[in-house]
């Protein structure tokens, strides 16, 4: 049985010196020394702008050491090139914990198509470029480098994600786990709270980082000479040689690995890597509501570190929001939240909620206005199965799909309540509800719809239906194109009664495996009936981990060993992108050969379902000349600037006028993956 570290956080570790409540943790000695501190116990690196809000990991993580006792200071987006940054704060006493930071790495830098993104949310200015791709590696390397015997620990969404052989779409590569490359002696995997307080408590007490091979919810790596090592209840994955030559193995090793993520029943994983073994011990349990809401009551300034002088754009969508609970049952298969939450609902309590939304009014830039109350699945807040001796057995991937289970309790009294009371605080003009709702769940609550649409919208509800063919929903795991009609209609019925002008902003997202140009011109065409043009577009991206990423790579359903179509060229991306912004012009010539290609030319003209006029747009003709211009001169990608440049500049602010010739001549200064001679 794992060990609860979370309920007594002030039981060893040092006491903290001086007052902490007021400011964030520090990011260089002299706020080390502020504190009266000369050494610090645990390092944090993070690619990630430090941000002192319970939404990002490295202030939860944080501050849960520190009310634990422990001294933690923060390394935030260095400078990988070099290990002195490393050395800000000294040798850590008891190790240096990694992250590349909210998001994986590479998803953080390029768009599905592999280019690079314009901005990166989580850093100062929305600069890109301010980390290294496969940050972990980078930045548990130069750890390393910088201080030889100290432990170095890697956790967060990217380290937690490849921690076994994986697929990585940006190199069209499987690649081995993370724990090889990084040379890191841990990876924590999922939330890691509780793992983190429990390995500095073992650490302050002498033990040796190879004695915390024995916790949940780590990874390790075994030498030759420690096979015998292995847990004897382990399952053994297909090797690492095995997943790169058949992709059958690969879709194998993918089941295996999702149905061993209950805590309650699931068994250790290894994986042969050569003459090494990467070991994966039993997920670590969902914590307790007193535990969540410990966590979520610590002494966070909710701000920027002070040092920061530009507005950092992840702060600025969720400064006002509360996280009500974790985890999501929905097991949605291009989804890696079930992965590392866990599939388990962890709510707080609704007094500690109300109690953090009240600090907040008091709060001298707070406006009234709070812009989310949720988590990844609001509607779930305090939902679990109501037979926890079946939960203790169970390995279903989703509890809501094809059908919601009946065991599930899906009673949405405890969220009414808690936005009945939310909203009736003093000091508050409004909350709203901005992060995800399941609508199957929904439906079955017609008093939560009515409270929701009278009171916690703000003019447009987003809602992520995803697709509407039948096919590529159940690849998904998502309920069928039944349920988002109804709700809507219920949603617009509601709004009506209540006098107020709403609208559904819905989320697609194109070439997910299962998709092909016929599904899409299905969705066109609903999209088209029912009046939607959607601003913007999802396109797949195949992140670590995820199922759909496994159908994508291996053209196989891992539970089913079924094929699976799969949408791989870049041109029928393209198609699939553009049916879903069937309406502007500048997509009118992908749409028509779309259209084309399947046989559909009755969508062209202007019947009541075309989709596309009979003729191209003028708007079309200059947008297809425009970019065949930006493509002939290298500007169609962007560039992420060397050190003492400015960042995210493009090709064309960097071309100097010349003539064509010598323009046409001219080395692009784009970044395109892969490109010979790229460096």
């Amino acid at each position: 049985m794992a060990r609860d570290y979370l309920s007594n956080l002030a039981a060893g570790g040092r006491a903290p010196t001086g007052p902490v409540a007021a400011r964030p943790l520090p990011m260089s000695m002299k706020e080390a020394r502020d504190r009266g501190w000369d050494e610090l116990d645990i390092v944090f690196v993070t690619g990630d702008a430090y941000i002192d809000h319970p939404s990002f990991a490295m202030a939860i993580l944080g501050r849960t050491l520190e009310a634990a006792g422990f001294r933690v200071g923060i390394i935030s987006q260095p400078d990988w090139r070099s290990c002195e940054p490393w050395k800000t704060f000294g040798r850590p006493r008891l190790f240096f914990g990694i992250s590349a930071g909210n998001m994986d790495s590479m998803i953080n830098h390029y768009t599905a198509n592999k280019k690079v993104r314009n901005d990166d949310a989580y850093s100062p200015g929305g600069k890109i470029g301010l980390r290294p791709d496969r940050a972990t590696l980078s930045y548990c390397q130069r750890a390393r480098e910088a201080y030889k015997g100290v432990p170095v620990i890697a956790g967060g969404v990217e380290a937690s994600l490849r921690r076994l052989a994986h697929y990585d779409y940006w190199s069209d590569k499987v690649k081995r786990s993370i724990l090889l490359d990084s040379k890191a002696d841990l990876v924590a995997f999922g939330m890691g709270e509780n793992a983190i307080v429990e390995m500095a408590k073992r650490l302050d007490a002498g033990e040796d980082v190879k004695a915390l091979r024995d916790m949940l919810g780590v990874a390790y790596t075994l030498g030759a000479s420690e096979s015998d090592a292995v847990p004897e209840d382990a399952l053994r994955l297909p090797s690492f040689d095995e997943v790169t030559s058949d992709k059958v193995a690969f879709a194998e090793a993918t089941r295996i690995i999702h149905n061993e993520t209950n805590p309650y029943n699931a068994r250790p994983l290894a994986q042969q890597h050569g003459t090494q073994t990467v070991v994966c011990t039993i997920p670590q349990p969902p914590i307790s509501e007193a535990a969540m809401d410990q966590l979520y009551g610590l002494p966070y300034t909710r701000r920027p570190h002070p040092s920061y002088k530009e507005p950092i754009p992840a702060y600025e969508m969720i400064k006002n929001s509360v996280t009500i609970m974790r985890g999501c049952f929905g097991g949605c298969t291009f989804c890696s939240i079930t992965a590392h939450q866990g599939r388990i609902i962890q709510s707080r309590s609704k007094e500690s909620i109300l109690g953090e939304i009240s600090k907040m009014t008091k709060d001298k830039s707070f406006k009234g206005v709070v812009s989310d109350i949720g988590g990844p699945t609001a509607n779930m807040y305090q939902m679990k199965c109501t037979r926890p001796e079946v939960e203790a057995v169970c390995r279903r991937q989703s509890c809501v799909h094809p059908k919601i289970c009946k065991l599930l309790g899906v009673d949405h009294t405890p969220v009414i309540e808690l936005m009945r009371e939310s909203r009736n605080l003093p000091g508050i003009k409004k909350v709203l509800v901005a992060s995800g709702i399941r609508m199957d769940l929904a439906r079955t609550s017609p008093e939560y719809l009515k409270e929701l649409t009278a009171h916690h919208v703000g003019g447009k509800l987003k809602v992520a239906p995803e697709h509407v063919d039948a096919g590529v929903l159940n690849k998904m795991r998502k309920p069928k194109n039944d349920d988002f009609e109804h709700f809507t209609d219920i949603f617009k019925e509601e709004s009506q009664r209540v006098g107020k002008k709403q609208f559904i902003v819905p989320y697609f997202i194109a070439s997910h495996p299962g998709s092909d140009v016929r599904a899409m011109i299905e969705l066109a065409l609903f999209l088209k009936r029912n009046g939607y043009k959607p601003d913007a577009v999802q396109d797949f991206i195949p992140a670590p981990l995820d199922i759909a990423t496994t159908m994508y790579y291996t053209e196989l359903d891992p539970f089913t060993k079924k094929p699976v179509y799969i949408a791989k060229a870049m041109k029928e991306r393209k198609m699939q992108r553009a049916l879903m912004q069937f309406f502007k012009p500048e997509n009118y010539f992908e749409v028509r050969e779309a259209l084309r290609s399947v046989g559909r030319t009755d969508l062209i003209g202007d019947g009541c379902d075309g989709l596309i006029p009979s003729k191209p747009p003028q708007e079309a003709i200059r947008a297809r000349r425009s970019d065949a211009n930006k493509r002939f001169r290298g500007e169609y990608v962007h560039t992420i600037a060397k050190p003492g440049t400015k960042s995210g500049a493009t090709a064309s602010g960097e071309q100097k006028k010349g003539s064509k010739k010598k323009r046409r001549d001219r080395k692009s200064t784009g970044y395109r993956p892969d490109r010979r001679g790229a460096n």
